[in-house]
């Protein structure tokens, strides 16, 4: 219990001191993440969708070759940035070139290697993502398109990337929690994003684990956030759950309001008593309205009856 006490105070020392330092790395760190995701996302959408462009043995050798050249050429860049850490890569496209240029060229901004790195190592994971959510959609969305004439672009555009990119979110938004972390590699290249905040706290206070504890609070609380937005987010597209449901089938809702089945409504298939006792009331108004025609045919022949009697005693 006393260590624990002693590393609230700590804690509490080091954010009354160095809170500032803090906040300025959260800042950065969710900078970097948001803009490094967002250009990954458009690489990843390129090379998803290059992946995915059709062709057959009928089509021009010229096209044929291009689309073979730029699948491996996609699929090469995929292997070596999905199967190296990102630490690795910050390294040698920092360090890297100025190596094989001799020092004629090289970064200077550090926010520039810094976006580029998490941009390009994003789109690799993006990129299978795409492909994955392209290929899930039903094959005969694409036929029903050709049918009505779309080409492949107006088919990608307009039916295919709409239904994929729902698909997607959910990896899109588990790429951003990935970045909001991963970004804590870019202190090897001298980015000052919050893990780097820590480093320096660290080396003028020497209190490593206070100043660590803090970093995790840090991260977890941005990381929740995150993941509490993209879900709202998700929601946000799914629409509402309450539709209108037109049937003229009379053992059936007439049109209304109709909830969808997994908010528990008469209609879940999970409880059949509710849709058995919505048949019977269908059922018994059905009779009812039966039962009314039959007088009222009843009472139309008696009409008629007694028309043609009085008109056999008028003659």
């Amino acid at each position: 219990m006393d260590k624990l006490l002693q590393l609230g105070l700590d804690m509490s020392n080091l954010w009354d001191k160095y809170h500032s330092m803090y906040l300025s790395g959260v800042g950065k760190t969710l900078l970097l993440a948001v803009i490094g995701t967002a250009i990954g996302c458009l690489i990843g959408f390129v090379c998803g969708i290059l992946q995915t462009i059709p062709y057959t043995k009928n089509d021009h050798v010229v096209k044929r070759f291009l689309l073979k050249l730029v699948r491996v050429i996609v699929r090469a860049y995929v292997e070596v940035f999905r199967g190296t850490p990102m630490i690795l890569q910050a390294v040698f496209i920092f360090f890297g070139l100025p190596y094989f240029t001799a020092n004629a060229m090289q970064f200077t901004n550090m926010w520039a290697v810094s976006i580029l790195v998490v941009s390009i190592n994003t789109g690799a994971y993006m990129a299978e993502s795409v492909r994955g959510g392209i290929i899930s959609v039903d094959p005969g969305q694409t036929e029903g398109a050709k049918a009505i004439g779309m080409n492949h672009f107006q088919t990608m555009v307009h039916v295919i990337l709409p239904q994929a990119i729902r698909n997607i979110i959910p990896q899109i938004g588990n790429n951003f929690i990935i970045n909001i972390k991963d970004t804590s590699v870019m202190f090897i290249i001298g980015f000052t994003e919050f893990f780097a905040t820590h480093k320096g706290v660290v080396g003028a206070t020497y209190k490593y684990f206070p100043s660590a504890a803090i970093e995790m609070i840090g991260y977890l609380t941005m990381t929740l956030v995150a993941s509490f937005l993209l879900r709202l987010l998700e929601k946000k597209m799914d629409g509402s759950n309450s539709y209108e449901l037109a049937q003229v089938d009379a053992l059936t809702m007439t049109a209304g309001n109709y909830n969808h089945p997994g908010r528990g409504t008469p209609f879940d298939e999970r409880n059949p008593e509710a849709v058995k006792s919505m048949l019977r009331e269908e059922l018994r108004r059905q009779a009812e309205q039966d039962e009314a025609k039959r007088q009222g045919q009843r009472a139309e022949t008696r009409r008629q009856n007694a028309a043609g009697d009085h008109d056999q005693r008028g003659e």
